[in-house]
């Protein structure tokens, strides 16, 4: 009886082709819309999140943001002695115009110290580092990047070439082995020069930024603890600086993903359970176009239930089929999105497993009520049909 049930639901459906279409366009598209969104989104997050982990889980981020706040590069140095503390780099950031022959572009000059290479984990592929010797004698050296040597230069052989910072000519000592594109855009792009010389371009005498390198992942907690009470006993305002260290911004972005998540499961409710009323909506009209079919089986003998399992069969086939249609077509289009932005986004099947089951449900929900009302049709009412 259940598999008479079922080819007579599929068959009902095949009848009416078109309108079984449009009846699970409303699933087909909130399908599409939470297996899509996902899809992206994690792919997105994932890439932020595996950028953030390899910084390294032992570094340390500092930032004085007080107006009145003073703390100079000599202060800053004496955390070295802690033994939680490997090495300190403070950095002056400023953007300056950059020049190369034709070629001039706007870029990002680093002022910093030897250390800065081994705290931030940056290692060159030609050429050598910026040393102490450089610092004290406030060198006009620079260590550039692979894009800012591809677009002044043509090629990443420069080393021992000329770029113009500026209005002083700088000799290019060394260059950045390839490091892709961060939180705050492409490393790549990056010119670091003595810390010395960057005082000396900005007029900066004190730090804004340093980075911190605990001696071990296990020692952060502690290494965390002493930065923020030698910036507190230097500034006297303890909203003056921060102290951030990885971890905590990969709890940021476990927050912001969970966060996400409520909000596309949220879409997808909404969508999916607008295209349940869809279904409900076509199946009252299905049960008044057929009740003449329905009181000629309860005539012959069909049970009440019977008829609504009939009903909840057909209800329950146009969303999982909704379902299973649009969970398809995500896959088609996030294929198209991989191909022309370049991306590795994978579609999430669990979601859309999960959102083909809730399919089902929403088919027993808003099914229930056109199936009970064909079931209490009675014989008599086919003689009322034309």
């Amino acid at each position: 009886m259940t598999l008479k049930i079922i080819k007579l639901s599929l068959r009902a459906i095949y009848n009416n082709k078109m309108r079984s279409f449009l009846t699970m366009l409303g699933i087909i598209i909130g399908v599409m819309a939470v297996v899509i969104l996902v899809s992206i989104t994690q792919n997105a997050t994932s890439g932020i999140t595996d950028s953030i982990a390899s910084m390294g889980s032992d570094q340390i981020t500092a930032s004085i943001t007080g107006e009145d706040a003073s703390v100079s590069r000599d202060s800053i140095e004496t955390l070295n002695s802690y033994s939680v503390i490997a090495k300190t780099a403070p950095v002056i950031t400023t953007n300056e115009t950059v020049k190369h022959n034709d070629e001039t572009g706007s870029y990002s000059i680093l002022g910093v110290t030897n250390n800065y290479f081994d705290v931030q984990d940056v290692t060159i592929q030609s050429g050598r580092l910026i040393t102490d010797s450089d610092i004290e004698w406030t060198t006009n050296v620079a260590v550039i990047g692979t894009e800012a040597a591809t677009d002044l230069f043509g090629t990443w052989d420069v080393v021992g070439g000329t770029i113009t910072i500026g209005e002083r000519n700088y000799k290019v000592i060394g260059v950045l082995e390839e490091q892709g594109s961060s939180l705050v855009g492409s490393d790549d792009s990056k010119i670091l020069i003595p810390y010395t010389t960057a005082e000396r371009i900005t007029g900066q005498k004190s730090v804004s930024t340093f980075y911190i390198k605990a001696s071990s992942s296990n020692s952060v907690n502690v290494a965390i603890n002493m930065v923020e009470s030698f910036l507190l006993q230097a500034t006297r305002d303890e909203d003056s600086f921060t102290v951030s260290n990885q971890s905590d911004v990969l709890d940021t972005m476990d927050d912001v993903n969970n966060t996400m998540s409520l909000l596309l499961a949220g879409i997808a409710a909404i969508s999916l359970l607008v295209g349940g009323i869809g279904i409900m909506n076509i199946m009252l009209v299905s049960v008044t176009e057929r009740t003449r079919e329905i009181g000629i089986r309860k005539a012959v003998g069909a049970k009440r239930q019977h008829i609504m399992l009939q009903f909840l069969c057909e209800s329950c086939i146009l969303s999982v089929l909704g379902g299973l249609i649009g969970l398809v077509l995500s896959a088609a289009i996030v294929g198209i999105y991989n191909t022309v932005a370049g991306s590795s986004a994978t579609i999430n099947w669990s979601i859309g497993l999960a959102a083909i089951a809730f399919c089902a449900v929403i088919g027993v929900l808003f099914g229930s009520y056109p199936a009970a009302k064909a079931s209490r049709l009675q014989p008599i009412d086919a003689l009322h049909t034309s």
